[in-house]
């Protein structure tokens, strides 16, 4: 048998690894190994030193032409500039690995780059070539580097053939798997017919009716006005206060945690933001501190575990729903159409509420950790699908009332007391 935990990553895990890259540090390493392997084997070939000077300098001119346009975006986003280096680089790899080809059999090393540059240079020219269908190619670039992706939308014909081929029973296995208790998301990702499989939900082994509150604060603006994330601070001060800290303010973009991170920056407790240090580093300090409030993103939503009274409250700024302008998300809702389905409710819903569960699941991590799950966003409650998103929530009692989140944190004694 093979068995996944975590499964609710396995398409997208899946997607990752049947798809293609091109990377300059891949292009890096390239030129640098090349030049090594020709140095051990003694070979003086001007023309490769040259093109080896050609393609580092172009993978520079890319560079340059990526800092003028989005940071990410599909290929039909991709600056005028960084498309004409990018086929320029792709003629200079053309001639680089032409140059290599004689070489080849001169040392192993030098036989591992050639096959390295030829792999390299038909992954370059097939992205720059028109998308092969239920393929999205995209691009991501920052200040020092850029990776130019080719991802397949749909796992399920390739996950099959792989089924067949291994001939092994398969077991999925993870606490945010279903939505609204169905696991039909799950199951047409994978391209799988709920005939073909059993499916069964165990309940949580924790009394979520004892040890949590969700609180749903009154008043909250559409999360698009201007000021949402500082009324959805001012919302949270009072519950931080009688959490004495021990709270995780978990966010769906990085200008909103920043803007956050300034309007706390008076917190009486000590205030971690992702990015100040590494990941580890942090929950550390918070494990230690025991009082303290931590920003994170979309990297502390999962795979957390904080046991114990060092966490208490869990806030949540918004329903994480992936950003329509991400070239991922508008191929995936494209491709739902062309099916004839509704990209909302086929892949954006399901998809947010797991990510919803997972950010929810940070909250109660043991048998006597106690805790207030915090929901700051207004369409929960005021958009027929909220229901979707409360009913896939651990059973716990709900509430508007501040007074009644500030009497649950006062109503019992530290679980470690």
């Amino acid at each position: 048998a093979v068995i996944v935990d975590e499964a609710h990553q396995f398409a997208e895990t899946a997607a990752r690894f049947l798809g293609e890259a091109v990377t300059s540090r891949q292009l890096q390493e390239l030129v640098r190994d090349i030049a090594l392997e020709l140095q051990k084997a003694e070979l003086a070939v001007p023309q490769a030193q040259s093109l080896l000077h050609q393609v580092r300098q172009q993978v520079v001119a890319v560079q340059a032409a990526f800092s003028e346009g989005p940071g990410r975006a599909a290929s039909t986003g991709l600056p005028p500039a960084a498309a004409q280096s990018l086929h320029r680089l792709a003629e200079d790899l053309h001639r680089l690995r032409e140059q290599l080809s004689p070489l080849a059999g001169a040392s192993q090393g030098l036989d591992n780059t050639w096959q390295r540059c030829a792999r390299l240079h038909s992954r370059l020219h097939q992205w720059l070539q028109e998308e092969r269908v239920g393929w999205v190619h995209w691009f991501e670039a920052g200040r020092k580097r850029f990776a130019l992706h080719a991802t397949p939308l749909e796992v399920g014909d390739s996950f099959h053939a792989y089924r067949k081929i291994l001939g092994r029973a398969w077991v999925f296995t993870s606490a945010t798997l279903s939505v609204a208790g169905s696991f039909d998301h799950f199951l047409h990702q994978l391209g799988l017919a709920s005939g073909e499989v059993s499916t069964r939900i165990w309940p949580s082994p924790f009394d979520y009716g004892r040890q949590a509150l969700l609180y749903l604060p009154e008043g909250m603006p559409p999360p698009s006005a201007p000021d949402y994330t500082t009324r959805m601070v001012a919302a949270a001060r009072p519950v931080l206060a009688a959490s004495g800290g021990r709270a995780f303010l978990l966010f769906t973009s990085h200008r909103a945690l920043l803007e956050a991170a300034e309007l706390l920056r008076d917190s009486p407790h000590p205030l971690l933001v992702q990015g100040q240090a590494p990941k580890a580093v942090l929950l550390e300090r918070f494990r230690h501190l025991g009082n303290a409030v931590l920003l994170g993103t979309a990297s502390f939503w999962e795979g957390v575990d904080v046991p114990g009274p060092a966490l208490a409250c869990v806030v949540i700024d918004k329903l994480p729903f992936a950003s329509p302008g991400d070239p991922l998300c508008q191929a995936r809702l494209a491709r739902l159409r062309s099916q004839g389905l509704d990209p909302f409710t086929a892949w954006q819903l399901p998809s947010a509420v797991i990510a919803l569960k997972q950010g929810a699941g940070r909250l109660i991590r043991g048998h006597r950790d106690r805790g207030v799950l915090m929901i700051c966003d207004p369409r929960l409650t005021g958009r027929s699908y909220g229901r979707v998103f409360l009913d896939s929530l651990p059973p716990m009692p709900r509430t508007t009332n501040l007074k009644e989140v500030i009497g649950f944190f006062g109503s019992h004694e530290d679980s470690s007391d």
